[in-house]
C-alpha cells in the first residue's frame, strides 16, 4: 500500500492503481517494478505538507493495488480504462503508477480531458514503433485521439515525422530550458490530464528509467508544474520508473504523486 493511502474505497477521493505493464520497453526493461518501488520509497516521507498545510493520510487516498497486465496490451488497456472509469463514477480521481508509458492511454480514455499535459523527454507522437501501434513511443498520439490538444513539457528528442506532427496547431512543445517559465493557460471550463514520464527529468536526478535522455528538467521545476496543473486535472499518472538505480527515480515519482494530491485537494 502507498504510505498514507488510508481511505477505504467507498470513501476515496483519490484512487491509486498500480499498472506494471512492461511490454514495449525499447531499451532497458524493468518498468514492471515501478509501482512497488514508488510505494516503497514513499515510506520515508513525512505525512505533513507545509506547502498546503495538509496531512496526506487525511486526503482520502485509496490504494487499489496493482492491476497486472494480460498478454494482449489492448485488452489490458481496456480493462485498466474500465477500472479508472469506475473510480471516476464513484467520485475518485484516478492516480495511475506505471509501468511503461502506454498505461497513460487507459487513463486518458477514462478521463476524456480537453488538454493532455505531459512531462516527457520524448514526443511520443509515433504512429507505431517496432511495428507496435501501442508502443510507449505512441502515447501522445493516442492521447490526441481523445484530447483537443497536448502540451509536452521538457521534450528534447523525436523522429523527423514526430517533430513535423508536433508543429501542428493542437500540439505545443516546451523545451526543457523554457519549462521554468511555462504557466498553464487552460480555459475555465477545460479539464486536463497530467502525465509524468520520469524520463522528462535529467537522468542525473532520475536514472532509473528505460530510455534516458540528457539535458532534462530539474525536480523543482517538475514539482512546480505538478502543483500548478493539479487543480485543473481530472486524472494523473507517473510512469517509466524501473529498478535500475538506487531509488532516485522512484523517490521523485512518489514525491510528485503526493504533490499532485496535496495541490488538487487544496483547491477543492
Amino acid at each position: 500500500m502507498f504510505p498514507g493511502a488510508a481511505a477505504a474505497r467507498a470513501d476515496a477521493a483519490y484512487a491509486l492503481v498500480g499498472a506494471p505493464l512492461d511490454a514495449s520497453t525499447s531499451f532497458e526493461p524493468g518498468a514492471r517494478f515501478g509501482p512497488d518501488r514508488v510505494r516503497r520509497y514513499a515510506e520515508a516521507f513525512d505525512d505533513y505538507d507545509h506547502h498546503t498545510d495538509r496531512n496526506f493520510s487525511e486526503l482520502a487516498v485509496y490504494d487499489h493495488g496493482d492491476i497486472g497486465p494480460t498478454a494482449d496490451t489492448e485488452e489490458y488497456l481496456t480493462f485498466l480504462r474500465g477500472a479508472c472509469t469506475d473510480f471516476r463514477e464513484e467520485g475518485a480521481v484516478p492516480l495511475l503508477v506505471g509501468g511503461e508509458h502506454t498505461v497513460t492511454v487507459a487513463g486518458v480514455r477514462a478521463v476524456d480531458p480537453d488538454v493532455f499535459v505531459c512531462l516527457d523527454a520524448h514526443l511520443d507522437l509515433r504512429e507505431s514503433y517496432a511495428g507496435d501501434p501501442l508502443s510507449h513511443a505512441t502515447v501522445t498520439r493516442h492521447a490526441l485521439d481523445v484530447a483537443d490538444r497536448a502540451v509536452i513539457l521538457g521534450a528534447r528528442t523525436g523522429s523527423e515525422a514526430e517533430w513535423d506532427r508536433a508543429s501542428e496547431a493542437d500540439v505545443r512543445v516546451v523545451p526543457p530550458a523554457e519549462v521554468t517559465d511555462w504557466e498553464p493557460d487552460f480555459d475555465a471550463d477545460e479539464s486536463a490530464y497530467l502525465s509524468v514520464d520520469i524520463d522528462g527529468f535529467d537522468p542525473a536526478y532520475a536514472p532509473g528509467t528505460g530510455t534516458k535522455e540528457p539535458f532534462g528538467i530539474e525536480p523543482r521545476t517538475g514539482r512546480r508544474v505538478v502543483r500548478e496543473v493539479a487543480p485543473h486535472a481530472a486524472g494523473f499518472d507517473v510512469v517509466e520508473v524501473n529498478d535500475r538505480d538506487d531509488g532516485q527515480a522512484a523517490t521523485l515519482a512518489a514525491k510528485l504523486l503526493r504533490a499532485f494530491v496535496y495541490s488538487h485537494a487544496a483547491d477543492r
